[in-house]
């Protein structure tokens, strides 16, 4: 190791959220910069509506700057003035993403490509699936590749193994890389605000199977994809992300497909490249993105 890879300062991430009030940033500002902390970057948002402030904040130690549980402690004076929600995470530091998925491999292939190559800064310790058909694909990976398949009779089973694999691998996060069954209510409360899904997003929406030949047979002329946390309320959780792209008479079901495929590729490794940064917020039903 060099001289200056060991004096590399730790890098943190800050985010909060509270209500909209005057003085937050200053409050903030204060209690880093009297420590030492050096804010590289930072990032608010009050918002209107909700009367709620959101703020995201990387900053790094200095040589002489106390222990971040030093700050962390001082720290908690003016978040409770402010009543604030509030975390400091490390900026290096891996999140562990659980991916669940049936056949459709679009989705999974591109997070594991990302994953490989660095883009995505996360550890994968397991890959989930109802069913065999993409073992060889994990397994390629070097990830562990778990087949737990599910039926009506055997939901409530399958979701508690599933469950108990979040907690002892200790998951913090769960994606449905197209993972096509419906989470019970119990299984989306438990992984309230860490489980990303993604769904094609259609105007008008079409539901049930084959949506991209039912958008055919309509005429569509706009396709596209959203991200979003997943809910007892399906497909109506809070949006992370979204990309639409226009299409037009003379294209076929097939290439409605392709081209939803790699749009939902891309939204939902934009969504998680977001939630493993700590630049999503929630902000009642919608989430605040500093991008």
């Amino acid at each position: 190791m060099t001289a200056s890879a060991a004096a590399k300062p730790r890098r943190y991430i800050l985010t909060i959220s509270c209500p909209d009030t005057v003085g937050i940033v200053a409050g903030v500002s204060g209690i880093l910069s009297g420590h030492g902390a050096f804010i590289e970057e930072s990032s608010h948002f009050g918002d209107p509506t909700t009367q709620r402030f959101f703020m995201r904040t990387v900053f790094h130690e200095p040589p002489g700057m106390p222990e971040i549980a030093t700050i962390e402690q001082g720290f908690k004076t003016v978040a409770e003035n402010f009543a604030m929600d509030w975390r400091i995470h490390e900026a290096e530091g891996k999140p562990r993403v659980l991916l669940l998925v049936s056949r459709f491999d679009h989705c999974l292939n591109d997070l594991l490509y990302r994953y490989r190559t660095g883009q995505l800064r996360m550890d994968i310790p397991a890959v989930v699936s109802n069913h065999r058909d993409l073992e060889r694909l994990v397994e390629w990976h070097g990830i562990p590749f778990h087949f737990l398949p599910v039926d009506k009779a055997t939901r409530a089973a399958q979701e508690a193994q599933i469950l108990e694999m979040t907690e002892r691998l200790k998951i913090d996060l769960v994606v449905l890389a197209r993972y096509m069954q419906i989470l019970s209510p119990a299984m989306c409360q438990a992984l309230q605000g860490r489980c990303i899904n993604i769904h094609h997003s259609f105007l008008p929406g079409f539901k049930g199977a084959k949506p991209y030949h039912q958008a055919h047979a309509r005429g569509v002329k706009i396709i596209g994809a959203t991200a979003h946390y997943v809910t007892d309320d399906l497909d109506e959780g809070p949006i992370i992300e979204q990309e639409v792209e226009r299409v037009d008479h003379a294209m076929t079901p097939e290439a409605l497909i392709a081209i939803g495929r790699d749009i939902e590729s891309r939204v939902l490794a934009r969504a998680v490249g977001y939630h493993v940064e700590h630049r999503v917020l929630m902000n009642g039903i919608k989430t605040v993105v500093f991008k």
